[in-house]
């Protein structure tokens, strides 16, 4: 057998982020003698998921471009990389519509067939970032030639009235099965034996709106005083949202676990998960929790398809705290929690075992339309 065929991604990151959860989840379980992935990313520094895919025998290429914002350099690197790489990768899949126009369009001046551009977003974060966004958006189409989303909403912000594929933010959902066993210890580790734990996964950027989950929070413990928050990820406003816990006097309720190997642990120890995002592609931890057995409260910030199982909860932002204290609180007695909702997850097609074979066989049929196209031209 031949060397496996390559799939270059281009992404901002390889932190621990849903995007980048999925890719991995699908890198893990294609069959690697015949498909390999390597990352182009915009940061220098080593990322969460850097070893992981050097040992699944991926590349991981790195600009400086969000390090230093030179765009001029930026499309000099862009340029010479193609021009180097071009008969390696016959497919170039996009994740990130800010830097996507850059990268497809050197991919296509260099020759690369398959141009993806893939929507993991339905909205624009609202703060000063959005008037380079709102451009950015329109021109990441310009030399795309396929087009994936997340979500339907997600395709429909990005793409409008083009055509897309719905590929679905999928899970290992078997990991993800309630054990009781894993949450006593977990509980115990953390010193949390008897308190009622809430949970968030995600970045700490704006859309996850973590500064009204800690409003939330400070609601929960005036009718629970042994109410504990775990806050699970990184990200740019990290600092901000200690300061805030610092002053709101809530440093003995939340905790901070930072990136994690073990979500399934974490997830199993919760009694709510609660995610009051401004607005997100799909909310891969929503499903995650959801197949974890964990009553989820989240935001109309969430596209409809998150709704996989008895245990989601959708709540408007336009809502007061109090009255998102109350359906968390009221969420925590759902009588399916802590139950195997493995087979929601299937049902609702966001087992990863389906994604990962959907995602290999498209990626493989393409490169075999492109083998055959170049013999008949020979």
């Amino acid at each position: 057998m031949g060397e496996p065929k390559r799939v270059l991604h281009i992404l901002q990151r390889m932190e621990a982020g849903g995007t980048q959860a999925l890719l991995m989840n699908i890198y893990r379980k294609i069959d690697r003698s015949k498909l390999q992935f390597d990352f182009l990313v915009v940061y220098s520094e080593k990322q969460f998921y850097d070893d992981e895919v050097l040992n699944l025998g991926g590349k991981i290429y790195r600009s400086t471009f969000r390090e230093d914002l030179n765009l001029f350099k930026f499309c000099k690197y862009l340029n010479s990389f193609f021009r180097e790489h071009n008969t390696e990768y016959d497919i170039v899949h996009v994740h990130a519509y800010t830097i996507g126009y850059f990268c497809l369009k050197y991919a296509e001046k260099w020759g690369i067939p398959v141009r993806i551009a893939h929507s993991h977003s339905n909205a624009v974060s609202k703060d000063f970032t959005r008037f380079f966004k709102y451009p950015m958006k329109k021109l990441f189409l310009i030399h795309a030639n396929e087009y994936f989303a997340c979500s339907k909403e997600a395709g429909d912000f990005l793409f409008g009235n083009k055509g897309f594929k719905i590929l679905n933010n999928s899970i290992d959902s078997k990991k993800f099965i309630y054990n009781d066993d894993n949450r006593e210890q977990f509980r115990k580790q953390l010193g949390i034996d008897d308190c009622f734990v809430i949970g968030h996964v995600g970045r700490f950027h704006i859309e996850k709106n973590h500064k009204f989950l800690l409003e939330i929070f400070n609601e929960i413990l005036k009718i629970n005083s042994k109410a504990k928050l775990l806050l699970t990820g990184s990200g740019p406003l990290e600092k901000e949202i200690r300061e805030i816990v610092r002053q709101k006097n809530l440093e003995d309720a939340v905790i901070f676990l930072g990136n994690r190997n073990d979500m399934e642990n974490v997830f199993h120890a919760l009694d709510i998960f609660v995610l009051p995002s401004s607005f997100e592609g799909l909310g891969i931890a929503a499903i995650e929790a959801q197949a974890a057995g964990i009553p989820s409260i989240c935001s109309d910030g969430l596209p409809e398809i998150a709704n996989i199982s008895p245990l989601f909860y959708k709540v408007s932002l336009r809502k007061n705290v109090a009255e998102w204290a109350q359906v968390c609180i009221q969420a925590a007695g759902n009588k399916y929690a802590h139950m195997d909702m493995h087979e929601y997850v299937i049902n609702a097609g966001f087992d990863i075992d389906v994604t990962s074979k959907e995602v290999q066989q498209f990626y493989l049929e393409k490169i075999q339309c492109i083998d055959l196209d170049r013999c008949s031209n020979s």
